[in-house]
């Protein structure tokens, strides 16, 4: 791609698209030379991190006397990079979209006879000082990016291009820190805050440099370059056509057109009902996670996702059931079980989760302090539809079951008795279920159709 050909300049932002060239932040060219750039500035500190050791107090340190110009030079060019993005933004009256994530280690570089210069990733961020009559807010100066991290974003509302960006990627986007005014001024007095946190905390939010603007956004994550390319790209034409945001003045209130108030009426209700639709949303969301977590037996694996849904399945079935060092206790009027849940991507599971459930038994058995029968649960073919697996388990891990008096039990056959229990088992039923699977021993059979 011809140096300038691209509008759009990527530091250290993976995003494939016509209008975007992709660079290094060290090496990219002036970030005053397009139209808008895009920064992810999580990698721009790693160079002097690898370069530089802590001493003693933790801190990591040159001294620009002895260090044959590294420090100088650092320093300069993070000068060079703020001086250039503010070009763009004050002079250019082009946009910057910044990747928020906190200061994080950072660099001294130690000068004679001068205070030390502290470096970090978000160094070479330009300075803006936005003043009314009350109020000031001095970027970066006065502001905190504190690490926090989280996905509990609530959209503004703000009719921004780049909320309608993160809206695209609901369910995508993780911010790794929040903004926050030092002096606590308000942020809606000089910016357009585009998400909060639920605990309210500022995780998006645009501010104006003259008629440059400068976005602060969370990261999405998980997403293919191109189609997070295009959604921001989409974004950005959408923010050229934006007015800067100027903030209205106490007096303006006082001027009214024909129609206004019933507009501002008319609006107000309308966000009144949509909060209470968000509500309805976020209910019903909850309520539908609740009835479709047993399908997470299909196709999850791990203690964080297949064993909570196991633990709940059971608990359909009329189990007691608790999640104990990475395994589940079972407890019924019927009886009691220790309960080891495997997962894999290969045809069948192996001797390894058969052999952690015998230790478990072996060991309740010796000190008499735990049930004495053993379920196995497993999931093998991970990735494939359930009614298309073969056998998920070795023959060895059946013929220990059956040595043992211990059921083996596919996550699909677990499926199954609790979709027949959703279906409106009655008490009567759902014991003679547990017993079946108390009593079984090898291979649990018998699944409803």
């Amino acid at each position: 791609m011809p140096l300038m050909a691209a509008r759009f300049l990527a530091i250290d932002w993976a995003l494939t698209h016509s209008d975007v060239r992709e660079d290094r932040f060290y090496d990219a060219p002036s970030f005053a030379s397009c139209e808008a750039l895009l920064v992810d500035p999580r990698s721009v500190s790693e160079r002097f991190i690898q370069d530089v050791p802590p001493e003693r107090d933790g801190v990591r340190r040159t001294y620009a006397d002895s260090d044959r110009g590294y420090g100088r030079t650092l320093s300069r060019t993070m000068a060079r990079r703020r001086a250039e993005a503010s070009d763009l933004l004050t002079r250019v009256g082009g946009i910057a979209v910044v990747r928020l994530h906190p200061r994080g280690e950072g660099l001294e570089v130690v000068s004679p006879g001068l205070p030390a210069e502290r470096i970090d990733r978000m160094s070479w961020l330009p300075s803006v000082s936005l003043v009314d009559r009350q109020h000031q807010l001095v970027f970066p100066a006065n502001t905190r990016f504190l690490a926090r991290k989280g996905e509990d974003l609530v959209l503004a509302g703000s009719g921004h291009p780049l909320e309608d960006y993160l809206a695209e990627f609901a369910g995508r986007v993780v911010y790794h820190a929040i903004f926050q005014d030092s002096l606590g001024t308000p942020l809606d007095r000089f910016a357009t805050v585009i998400a909060r946190n639920r605990a309210g905390d500022t995780v998006a939010v645009v501010l104006p440099f003259d008629e440059g603007r400068l976005a602060l956004l969370p990261a999405v994550e998980g997403v293919p370059p191109a189609r997070e390319a295009a959604a921001l790209v989409e974004a950005l034409k959408g923010m050229v056509l934006r007015p800067a945001f100027s903030p209205e003045p106490d007096w303006l209130p006082s001027y009214t057109l024909p129609g206004e108030d019933a507009l501002r009426d008319e609006l107000g209700s309308l966000r009144e009902r949509r909060e209470k639709l968000d509500q309805k949303i976020a209910e019903v969301s909850d309520r539908l996670e609740s009835v479709a977590h047993p399908k997470r037996l299909l196709y999850t694996k791990g203690r964080f996702s297949l064993l909570p849904a196991a633990e709940q399945a059971f608990a359909a079935l009329g189990f007691e059931a608790e999640i104990s060092d990475g395994d589940l206790l079972l407890s019924s009027p019927e009886g009691d079980a220790t309960v080891v849940v495997s997962a894999c991507e290969e045809t069948e599971v192996g001797l390894a989760p058969y052999r952690h459930l015998l230790d478990r038994v072996d060991r309740s058995r010796t000190e008499g302090e735990g049930p004495d029968k053993g379920i196995l649960v497993v999931s093998g073919s991970r990735e494939l539809d359930p009614r298309r697996r073969a056998t998920q388990f070795a023959p060895e891990v059946l013929r220990g079951c059956q040595s043992q008096r211990f059921c083996l039990l596919t996550t699909y056959a677990l499926f199954k008795l609790v979709e027949a229990a959703a279906q409106g088992a009655d008490g009567a039923s759902l014991a003679s279920v547990r017993r079946r699977i108390l009593d079984t021993e090898g291979e649990f059979r018998g699944v409803p159709a």
